[in-house]
């Protein structure tokens, strides 16, 4: 069970991320990385093993950037690498995946042939090439990604950013949970509320077919028929000092 976090906030997110995933390491996982957006490109650090080897890596080679993603792996499609690491990217899109695409093979052939090129074994990566592909095509992100939605067969939780936008986060959901966090002037996404419990206490929840827009300031949801929807934000009780698969509740 892989673990996402996601931030868009006032100041660098890398260390956030970082704690983030810490409190989803109960879910267990082979390989970790980070992704932030550094003067509008897209930036990764990825380790396989423990966070500890993320922790370094990053000490050495830091990260700067106020929105970013973040995610725990347990490797399903492709050994746990490096390589096979989230996030994955090209120049114009990075995202974090959750669940398993049940198509991938067919998506990865058909973007082969039209020309897109992959660097790693997985399921994740199609999702990132697909919407590289409707971005080339002239699509703006949320286009492009509504454009991937419908082609993906699977269950999936997703947190997607762009190279060029640095207020936009793009989540979605499919048989796979996903929360939104919201902040004053910065929003977080988690794959659930412990994640989020040192940045905030107010949740929603996305439903399976919901993909969200977060921006500083707002976050627009649509279900699977594209209408716009209210999800009810919570108010959670975890206390920012839980951490760790110890003291899960």
């Amino acid at each position: 069970m892989c673990g996402i976090v996601g931030i868009i906030g006032k100041s660098d997110a890398a260390p956030s991320l970082v704690e983030g995933l810490k409190r989803l390491e109960y879910r267990g996982y082979d390989s970790a990385g980070i992704a932030t957006l550094v003067d509008g490109h897209i930036e990764r650090r990825r380790a396989e093993g423990k966070l500890a080897n993320l922790e370094m890596l990053l000490r050495d080679n830091g990260l700067s950037g106020r929105i970013g993603i973040g995610h725990t792996r347990w490797a399903t499609h492709g050994v746990p690498t490096e390589r096979n690491a989230h996030p994955h990217a090209t120049a114009r899109v990075a995202v974090v995946h959750n669940g398993i695409i049940e198509n991938y093979t067919q998506l990865k052939a058909e973007l082969t042939a039209a020309g897109q090129s992959f660097e790693s074994d997985t399921d994740t990566e199609v999702v990132a090439q697909l919407i590289d592909l409707y971005l080339q095509q002239g699509h703006a992100p949320e286009a492009a990604t509504a454009l991937a939605l419908k082609r993906l067969h699977g269950a999936f939780a997703l947190g997607i950013i762009f190279a060029g936008h640095d207020n936009l986060m793009i989540a979605a959901r499919e048989g796979s949970p996903l929360a939104i966090g919201y902040g004053e002037g910065e929003m977080f996404l988690g794959s659930d509320a412990l994640a989020l419990a040192p940045l905030t206490q107010k949740i929603s929840y996305l439903h399976d077919g919901d993909w969200a827009v977060l921006t500083p300031a707002s976050v627009t949801i649509r279900d699977r028929e594209d209408r716009l929807v209210n999800r009810e934000v919570r108010l959670t009780q975890l206390s920012g000092a839980l951490i760790g698969k110890g003291q899960h509740r």
